[in-house]
């Protein structure tokens, strides 16, 4: 090399979105059949919610930092630390750490993560159509949890696990596009880049 010149480096790595994405994805589609209805609050979401929607998506999150990604780091590692908090929620009582949240606390909760939900979303009006549609449903899936739990309607919260279970499916379908484009070398499920 020559005395004074510049030497660039460039960094290849893997793009880490499906894997928050799928980490997302499916603890949502899980959590929110539960919501639905379909089976209680047991070992296999909580067990989901700390590792594949927790810890995936920080890991995923540093990924996209060191991929100098903000939107990236900020989704998947505030969503990954969102399932471990949510967890928390539920286990700490158990252990006898603090009391169980009530439905209003479990409302400002949840009003607070639509709210930067929603911030977020107008960030994926830059990016493309998929994240626009996950975000958009997840923004609607937090504010009618926090609106149930309010109310203590179950009616609406059980829209809601409906509304969620969507939301889950559509960060499923970004997440595989991302992968399957990839690997195919061409566009075999559309997301909708914004031009």
């Amino acid at each position: 090399m020559e005395k004074g010149k510049m030497v660039t480096y460039t960094e290849i790595t893997a793009n880490p979105a499906p894997l928050g994405l799928m980490g997302f994805g499916m603890t949502t589609v899980l959590l929110n059949i539960h919501n639905a209805g379909f089976f209680g609050l047991d070992a296999m979401i909580l067990g989901m919610g700390i590792f594949f929607g927790g810890l995936a998506q920080v890991i995923a999150g540093i990924m996209e930092f060191k991929k100098n990604n903000t939107f990236g780091t900020t989704a998947f590692t505030s969503y990954g630390f969102f399932w471990m908090a949510l967890v928390a929620l539920n286990i700490l009582p158990e252990m006898g750490y603090g009391e169980p949240a009530n439905s209003l606390s479990m409302a400002a909760f949840l009003f607070m993560w639509g709210l930067f939900t929603l911030f977020m979303f107008i960030g994926t009006l830059r990016i493309n159509r998929a994240l626009q549609v996950v975000f958009g449903t997840l923004t609607l899936l937090f504010f009618l949890l926090a609106l149930g739990n309010f109310t203590e309607s179950t009616l609406i919260l059980t829209i809601a696990g409906y509304e969620g279970i969507i939301c889950g499916l559509s960060a499923i379908y970004a997440a595989m596009a991302q992968v399957l484009n990839e690997v195919y070398g061409k566009e075999v499920m559309p997301i909708g880049v914004v031009k």
